[in-house]
Order: C-alpha cells, then structure tokens, then sequence
C-alpha cells in the first residue's frame, strides 16, 4: 500500500572543533531531520550553544534586511543569481557595513525631508485658515494683558462673547469655520468655557511677522523647494536599488542560513568536546550517509540505531523524543500536486496509508462527473493548466490542480458520456413540445449525427435530466459510492493491520466493514424486490456494441442475498459491540446507509446544473432570439436581439460556470475529506523536515564544478 518512506534512527558523535564542518555536511545532504536534544535526557549532556561568529552573522542579517526594506527590495523584486563564494567574500570584506552607511545617508536626508515637509504641510494649512482673518501673524502675540484665542469653531460664539472680547471670525461649510479672539487676561477663562460650548478646537499660530499672506508664499516657496529635494533623493534611492538589490537578496540568502547554521548546536547534546546528534533518515539512505559523514569529516562517527518499524508497539516503547518517527510522503509528479487537501486534514502518521493517490484517482473523477460538459471543460482545463503553470500560492495552486485535472475528466464524461456542451447536447431527436437544444439542430449540422454517433453512448448521449436515464444514473452514483467506500474500509483494515496485526485490525475495523456489505446486499435486495420486482434492463450501446444491463433475479435468488445481508449485519455488529460497545451499533447502522446514499450527489449537482442550463438556454435562444427548438424552423427575432440573446448568454452560462466550480469542487472534496476518509485516516503525523537550504538568489561554486 501507499505507505510513508520508512526511516532509520542515526546518532553521529563528534568532537566540537569538527561541529561546523559536520553541520555543512549535514545541510548538503539534505535528508537529516534533526531531533531535539531535551535538557536532562542524557546524564552528562547539556544542550550547545550558539557558535562564536553567530552573533556577527544575526547582526549582519538584520541590517541586511533593514535595508532592503528601506530600499522596497522583497521576496518578489527579480534578481539575479550569484556565486556564494563571490558574496562570502564580498560579507568577509565588510560590503554590508559599506552599504548600510551608503543607504543610510540617503535614508537619512529622505527622513528629514519627509520631516520638514510635513512640518510645511502643517503650517501651510494653518495659514491658509488665518488668511481668511483681517490680522497680521506677529498681532496675535507679544501682549502683556490681552491674551488670544486662535482655533476651529462650529458655532458662531460672536453674541456668547460680547462684551468680553473682541472676535473675528471667518464661516465656511466646506472649509472650515475659523475665529480668532482677543481678551483680557482676567477674562481668558470665561472665553474658554464660551468657546468649548460652540465646539471649539485650539489652533497653533505659526510664529512670523508681516501679513499671513506673505508668510504663505514663504512657506510654499519652501515646500516646493523642499519636494524639489525630495524628488532628488527618491532619485538616489531607485538607484541604489538597482545597484544593490541582487547581492541584498543574495546576503539575505547567504546570511540566513549561516544563523540557521550556527543555532544548530541548542537543538543538540553536548559535552566540554564533544557532541552528539540524534536524527531521522530514510532508511535507504542511511548506509549512504554514515559513509558520507564519516569520510568527510574524520574523526566523526555515525552509528544506524534502528530501522523503524510501523508497529505501534515499538513507538510506544521508545523514549519520548524517539516515539514519532517522521512521515515523509513519496510522490509522482502527478500525485504531489494532490497532497494539498491531505496536508489540510493533517501530516499523516508514520504507519499509516497515506491517502494522497486514492485522492488524486477519485477527486478530479467526481469534479468531472459532477460538471459531465465539454464547453465548461476546455475553459477549466486552461485555467487549471496556466495556474499550474504561473501560480506559486499553494492555496491557488491547490485550485489549478482540481480545475485542470476535473477538467480533464468533465471533457471526457461531457464528451463520450453526457454528449453536451453548454447544457446543449451534440445531437438528439427533436420531440414536439420539447424546449431543448442540440448543437446539431441550432448549427443545422446533420452530418453531426453521424459524427457523434460513432463516440456517444447510445449515440446522443445519456441526458442527465431525461426521465429515461436519471434512475441509471442514480443507481451508478451508488456503485460508485460503495466501491469508493469498500476502498476506504479496506484501508482502515490495513492500516490497523500494520500497527498491531491482522488479529486486532480485523477486531477494530472489520466490524464496520461487514456492516457495510451487510447494508449493501441489504440495499441491493430491497431495491430488487420492492422497486424493480426483481428485474433491472437498461440498454447501452457503445461504438456500435451493445453493453445493455439485463439483470434478473427470482424471489429465492434475491432472499438469499437478504439473507446474506443480515449474516453479515449480525457478525458485523457483533464485533463491533465488542471493539466499541453496543451502543456504536445504533450510530453505524444509519450512518451506513446514510453515506451510501450521500454519494447521489454526483448525480444531483449534475441534474441541476443541466437544469439551469436548459432554462437559461431557452431564455437566452428562445426567449430573446426568437430561435426555435425545433430545428425545421429558422425563424428569429433580428440581429439586433440576436446579439442581446448572445450577450444574455455568455452571462448566464458564465454564472452556471462559476457554480459548476463551486458546487463540484466543494461537493468532490466533501465525499473525499468527510465520506471516505474518516473511514481510516488519523493523521497527526509530523512531517519530514531536512536540514536543507533552498538557494533561489545565490548559487554553489561547487554544483557548477560538478555541472
């Protein structure tokens, strides 16, 4: 089965002087998952410190990204690639702290301009609402027994404040109402208290002397000279981010690691000199990277302390930090793209089926089922191929992959299937009365029959709609269900078998199983004999061969099979009670048959999306082209209602597109996630993570020597 990469517990031993070069060894090879050292695990060991030059490395790296944020560089400004030796050398020589001070003397002078020219922008706006008042700037101030009161008001307190002072104000709606008050020092508070009642907002009065006019040319004057400056600078910056954004990104790269690197010894086992790691590998790499190790730094030793069983026995009996092995997922290039909707249940565990495939074969089959049309299909297909292509969110990517591979498989429903394409069949007798449409019809094609003919089934397709095939396709939508269910029970039977033995797996898991087969047959009799009176004829042709279902089956034969059912019922329920209780028996009964018949939604997001179609068609055809279902007759409404009618259609079928999206690939996923895998999935698994680092900006003088 489809089970995690087996892995093997190593323990590499080393004196502290060899620790950096082991650690690069490490990262090389890329498939060490490091396990944490915990303090007190071993007598004598005590967890490392942080190597000397990380510090300088950690400061180095804060600056770095301190000024690429200064200078707008980010994960998506494109760079070029550079040799990691070049860039070490250029770190060893100091070109961080160069740059720092180069882009700081600019940042700094930004800074001070932004500064001063906010400071304008203030004093701008509060000239601008003194020069609507009769007063000099240097008259509000420099008097020993007047005081004055400057600021915003929203009512008028001229009358409040007769007698008091002396006012002048300035309304206006749109600009702000602004009043200036002159009074007695005695009399200030007074004023105050008449001013906060009319919704009174203080003003600072910019120092200055002569007319507030003149100072707001000077200060405008300023403010222009200043923006001037600022353009200057901002200048400057663009191009020290074109001069320093590839070797930013690249020290960003190089200097991230080199902290990851020399964090390393607080995650491991130590003594005064020496060190000890313990880790994960796959267990067909373990010889290979004992050899490694050892050969290329001497004097370290590597000793393989176990190949991990998936008993779960084992993992309970180890120590704490020993008890998980990792789950490491191995996938085609195909499957890969489907480990999204896993990964969002959970990591599966490390002796577990991990269900990716089974989800990557059923998922884009019931998307394209469910959609089961070739004019939605092919736009799918794009979508889901440029996504693939072009996206780099997992999120979306999850999304390019469901639309293109369903699109895939809706083409083939939709074409060899269904025949139909935008809810219009290919081809298709015309009945009296009837409202739909065939491509063949509205293109006046009738070479298309012969065409489709040889690939449809039955030769025009089976209607997803048409009273003649829907009980078919209900009934295929269960055999569907229980074939993907029975797949799930054997599943959680395996997997139990795996973890302690086929003796206890059958005793949890098999219960359910037998239940399952026991309502199945159960189902299976009861729909013979009470619906179908023991009899079941559906003619099918196919490339001209006739593949028709004509089952029979008497009275005894179909009690035997009920009988069959209920043996299986009781044996099920009884090893059930005995795994879970009795009162599990009552749960799992209904539930069974209830998820069985969960699966006629394959059928009935299909039915209503045809629906839709066919009602939208002829609102769009009929009503406003005036086009007749009836393919004899060519009438229509004009040109101009022609292209209404086109207009509304686009829309409509836009509409049953976006649906077709929504409905299907919420609905495949449910049957997935819910349906079939609560059958056996656990998960709370912890995923494979290597020691490694991704280069994107720098690259190794050593892959191009061996390139």
């Amino acid at each position: 089965m489809f089970l995690p990469e087996s892995m093997s517990r190593i323990v590499i031993v080393g004196a502290n002087s060899s620790i950096d070069e082991t650690t690069n060894v490490l990262y090389d090879l890329e498939n060490i998952h490091l396990i944490d050292h915990t303090v007190d695990a071993d007598e004598g060991f005590t967890l490392g410190t942080p190597r000397p030059n990380n510090s300088v490395a950690t400061e180095r790296l804060l600056k770095v990204r301190g000024l690429s944020k200064e200078l707008g560089i980010n994960k998506h400004t494109k760079t070029q690639s550079i040799s990691e030796s070049e860039i070490r050398s250029q770190i060893t020589s100091d070109s961080v702290e160069a740059i720092e001070a180069e882009v700081l003397a600019v940042v700094d002078r930004r800074n001070d301009l932004n500064q001063r020219i906010t400071d304008l922008n203030a004093k701008k706006k509060s000239l601008e609402l003194l020069a609507r008042l009769p007063i000099d700037l240097d008259m509000y101030s420099g008097y020993r027994s007047i005081s004055s009161i400057v600021g915003r008001i929203e009512k008028d307190p001229t009358q409040a404040l007769a007698g008091v002072g002396e006012v002048f104000i300035s309304l206006n709606k749109k600009e702000g109402n602004i009043v200036a008050v002159f009074v007695k020092n005695d009399d200030k508070p007074q004023a105050q208290s008449i001013l906060s009642e009319c919704g009174f907002s203080e003003l600072s009065v910019p120092e200055g002397t002569g007319s507030v006019n003149e100072n707001l040319a000077a200060v405008n004057s300023e403010l222009d000279a200043a923006n001037k400056d600022m353009e200057v600078v901002q200048k400057e910056l663009e191009e020290l981010f074109e001069k320093h954004k590839h070797s930013l990104r690249a020290y960003d790269e190089v200097l991230a690691v080199d902290v990851e690197k020399g964090t390393l010894p607080i995650r491991i086992a130590t003594t005064d000199y020496t060190f000890v790691i313990d880790a994960w590998v796959p267990a067909a790499d373990a010889e290979m990277v004992k050899q490694t190790i050892e050969s290329k730094v001497p004097g370290t030793f590597v000793e393989i302390e176990e190949e991990r069983s998936r008993k779960q026995h084992d993992s309970d009996e180890a120590e704490d930090r020993f008890k998980t092995a990792p789950t490491k997922m191995r996938h085609g290039k195909i499957s890969k793209l489907f480990e999204y909707p896993t990964k969002m249940m959970s990591i599966p565990k490390y002796n577990e089926v991990d269900p990716t495939v089974l989800i990557a074969i059923f998922l884009p089959l019931f998307f394209g089922f469910m959609v089961g049309d070739v004019g939605y299909a092919i736009p799918f297909i794009i979508l889901g191929a440029y996504g693939l292509k072009f996206a780099k969110n997992p999120d979306w990517r999850a999304i390019a992959t469901v639309l293109f591979f369903g699109g895939i498989w809706a083409f083939i429903f939709g074409f060899f299937f269904f025949g139909e394409a935008l809810g219009m069949h290919f081809v298709g007798e015309y009945t009296e009365g009837a409202v739909t449409y065939t491509w063949a019809g509205l293109l006046h094609l009738d070479n298309l029959h012969n065409f489709f003919g040889a690939f449809l089934m039955n030769g025009h397709g089976v209607g997803k709609i048409d009273a003649e095939y829907v009980g078919m396709l209900l009934r295929l939508s269960v055999y569907v269900g229980i074939i993907h269910l029975a797949i799930g029970y054997i599943v959680a039977i395996y997997n139990k078998t795996v973890q302690h033995g086929f003796k206890h797996g059958f005793l949890e898991k098999g219960g359910q199983f037998l239940i399952f087969i026991g309502v199945v047959l159960l189902g299976f009799g009861l729909g013979f004999m009470l619906i179908m009176n023991g009899e079941l004829v559906e003619p099918l042709t196919y490339l001209g061969l006739d593949i028709s279902i004509n089952w029979h089956f008497s009275n005894e034969t179909l009690m035997a099979i009920l009988g069959a059912g209920a043996v299986f019922i009781v044996i099920g329920s009884i090893i059930l009670a005995k795994a879970e209780g009795a009162m599990q028996i009552l749960v799992e009964l209904p539930d069974t048959f209830g998820i069985i018949l969960s699966y006629t939604r394959l059928v009935a997001i299909g039915m209503s999306k045809a629906g839709m179609a066919l009602a939208f068609n002829y609102i769009a055809l009929g009503m406003f082209a005036g086009i007749s279902p009836d393919p004899t007759i060519t009438t229509n409404n004009g040109i101009i209602m022609i292209i209404l009618a086109l207009v509304v259609f686009c829309v409509l079928q836009l509409m049953i597109w976006t649906l077709a999206i929504l409905s299907g690939g919420l609905h495949a996923l449910r049957l997935q996630l819910v349906e079939f895998m609560i059958r056996f999935y656990e998960g709370d698994g912890v995923e494979f993570n290597p020691l490694k680092f991704k280069r994107i900006k720098t690259f190794s003088d050593k892959n191009v020597k061996e390139a």
